[in-house]
């Protein structure tokens, strides 16, 4: 991804991008990496040279960052690893944002932690009405793992500051269980999938929490991200329409080709609200930077 990004960065010569990728770029091992790639997006004009391996590239791109004169075009960066769930998506989906301001353009963006947080949704699960909300019955509202955990130390009386993390339910409760086909039909891509199981490290996603990070593994299913868990200890596969709400599509996008395939696009998308919430703080700063 990253050559041609860089490539559409060096072609267009925008006023600012924005680049998303997987956490894992952020671990210790990738940080010479993350470095040659944060340099190069900074600087897309200093191309590696034939044959040139990317380590002694990104020398060259070191000295030419700390260089007194750098001719060309250059854009100043900030990298920011952030969990959807904090944004407003009903699912717990790390990434790293890249976000780059051409240096001629007169802006510093930042960007916040979120409005979105788990404490605000315990405490709407404890002392809110967020069961009634969604007609649970009293013997089915159960918190699991560390959000029981939590729970249990949390004071009923001093409510947490922001809003609710959205959970699997606020998202597809609404939508009738597929197995019941002629109900189903209403909803486009809502269609049953079989064959789910669950086993260690294939558990699915609680509906009261926002769901696991969908993925788009071989088989659109790895680890059991790809598939919901009830209470009861039923399991099965979201279905297109469901895993779309999840990376908040609206109902009326239409995905094409088989299950897995549509399961493979949804995994490599970017939740549809993280895009805007970014996009808006992004074009903010560019609307500032003009008014200067």
């Amino acid at each position: 991804m990253f050559p041609q990004a860089v490539r559409a960065v060096r072609e267009a010569r925008p006023k600012a991008f924005i680049f998303e990728n997987v956490k894992g770029l952020t671990r210790a091992a990738f940080a010479d990496y993350f470095s040659y790639v944060q340099l190069q997006l900074e600087h897309p004009e200093l191309l590696a040279r034939d044959e040139e391996a990317w380590q002694g590239h990104l020398a060259r791109l070191q000295q030419h960052h700390t260089s007194t004169r750098r001719p060309g075009l250059h854009y100043n960066v900030v990298t920011k690893l952030l969990n959807a769930a904090n944004y407003g998506v009903p699912q717990r989906r790390e990434r790293v944002l890249f976000v780059g301001f051409r240096d001629d353009v007169d802006a510093c963006w930042s960007f916040g932690e979120g409005e979105f947080n788990q404490r605000a949704l315990i405490w709407d699960q404890i002392c809110g009405d967020y069961w009634d909300r969604h007609e649970v019955p009293k013997p089915h509202r159960e918190l699991e793992g560390r959000a029981a955990q939590i729970a249990a130390r949390m004071s009923r009386d001093e409510k947490p500051e922001g809003k609710p993390w959205r959970t699997t339910r606020d998202a597809i409760g609404d939508l009738p269980d597929p197995r019941h086909t002629q109900r189903a039909t209403a909803f486009h891509d809502h269609r049953f999938q079989p064959g789910a199981r669950s086993y260690k490290g294939h558990t699915g996603s609680h509906l009261d929490e926002p769901s696991k990070t969908l993925k788009a593994g071989v088989h659109g299913v790895p680890g059991g991200e790809n598939m919901l868990r009830r209470a009861d200890g039923f399991v099965r596969y979201f279905t297109v329409r469901e895993s779309a709400r999840l990376q908040t599509f609206p109902d009326d996008y239409r995905f094409h080709g088989s299950w897995s395939e549509s399961m493979r696009q949804l995994g490599n998308a970017v939740p549809a609200e993280l895009a805007r919430v970014v996009g808006d703080s992004v074009a903010k700063k560019l609307d500032m930077a003009e008014t200067v």
